[in-house]
C-alpha cells in the first residue's frame, strides 16, 4: 500500500512539473518586429575604407602608377596641351564621413543630406591625391575635375578643393553635372583644346562611356578587354562603399527594390564556388 501511494505521489509530481514547464514555454514570445538597420550591410566596407592601412596603400599605389605614366608622357610631344581628367568623390576627396552618417542615422543616400555634407566643405584629400595633382600642375599639366556632383554645388565644391590645396580649381576646370550623368560630353569638350592622356576615378564610367549602364557581366568583360589600359591610361582608386558596381551591377539598375529585396539580392549573388 505504501509503495502504491509513493508511486502515485511521484507520478502526480512529474505531471505537475511537466504542466508548469509547458506553461512556461507557451509564455516565451518570439519577436517578429526586429529589423536590420538599412545600412548595416555597408559597415564593413566603410570601416575598411576609413581604418585599413590596405586602403591607404592602394591609393598610394594608384598615384605612384599615375606618376610613372605622367613622367613618361612628359617625354613625348603632343599637338595640344596635355591634360589629366579626374573624378572628385573617392578619387580626390574622401566622403566616407557622409557614409558613416548614413549608418548612424539609419538612412540611405538622399540629395538633401548629400548637399548638406558638400556645403560643409569638410571632405579631406584621398591619400596621395594632393601630392600627385600638385606634381602634375608643377609640370605644366592641366587638371580637369569632372564630377557628377550637381552643378548647383559648384561653389562649395571649388571652395573645398581650394581649401585643401588642389591646383587648377576654378569655374573652367571644375565640370559638374548639369543635365546628364554621362561624362563623355564633358570629356569631349576638354579634348577640343587639350590632349587627355590619363583619367583617374573610382568608377568605370569615369573613364569611358562604354561602361555606362552596363550589368555586372558586361562590365567584367569590358575590363578584361581593356586590361592593358588600367594602371596606364586609366588609374582606378578603391571604393567599396558605393558605385555603379552596386547600383547598375548588383541591383540591375533598379531603384525600386525594397530593403528586404536588396538583402536577398546581395545574398543570391554571392559566389559559392
Amino acid at each position: 500500500m505504501f509503495k502504491k501511494t509513493f508511486l502515485l505521489i511521484v507520478l502526480i509530481s512529474i505531471v505537475t512539473i511537466g504542466c508548469k514547464t509547458g506553461a512556461k514555454k507557451k509564455q516565451v514570445k518570439v519577436k517578429t518586429d526586429v529589423t536590420i538597420p538599412i545600412r548595416e550591410h555597408s559597415i564593413q566596407a566603410l570601416l575598411w575604407q576609413q581604418q585599413s592601412a590596405e586602403y591607404k596603400a592602394l591609393c598610394h599605389q594608384a598615384f605612384n602608377l599615375a606618376t610613372l605614366h605622367l613622367n613618361e608622357a612628359l617625354q613625348k610631344t603632343y599637338k595640344r596641351p596635355i591634360a589629366i581628367v579626374t573624378d572628385i568623390d573617392e578619387t580626390v576627396l574622401d566622403n566616407s564621413p557622409y557614409n558613416a552618417r548614413m549608418v548612424k542615422n539609419d538612412e540611405n543616400y538622399t540629395s538633401l543630406t548629400w548637399s548638406k555634407w558638400v556645403k560643409e566643405e569638410k571632405a579631406k584629400p584621398v591619400p596621395g591625391a594632393l601630392e600627385f595633382f600638385k606634381y602634375a600642375a608643377d609640370n605644366n599639366v592641366t587638371i580637369f575635375y569632372v564630377s557628377n556632383r550637381k552643378d548647383i554645388l559648384k561653389k562649395e565644391t571649388i571652395a573645398n578643393l581650394i581649401k585643401e590645396g588642389f591646383p587648377n580649381v576654378d569655374e573652367e576646370h571644375v565640370l559638374l553635372k548639369t543635365e546628364t550623368s554621362g561624362k563623355e560630353p564633358r570629356r569631349a569638350l576638354i579634348n577640343n583644346t587639350h590632349q587627355i592622356f590619363m583619367l583617374l576615378g573610382d568608377n568605370l564610367s569615369d573613364f569611358s562611356d562604354i561602361f555606362d549602364h552596363q550589368n555586372t557581366a558586361k562590365r567584367n568583360r569590358l575590363v578584361t578587354n581593356l586590361s592593358n589600359d588600367f594602371g596606364v591610361k586609366y588609374i582606378v582608386l578603391p571604393n567599396p562603399m558605393y558605385g555603379d558596381w552596386e547600383t547598375k551591377g548588383i541591383y540591375e539598375s533598379s531603384y525600386k527594390w525594397t530593403e528586404t529585396q536588396k538583402d536577398s539580392i546581395r545574398k543570391v549573388k554571392l559566389r559559392l564556388k
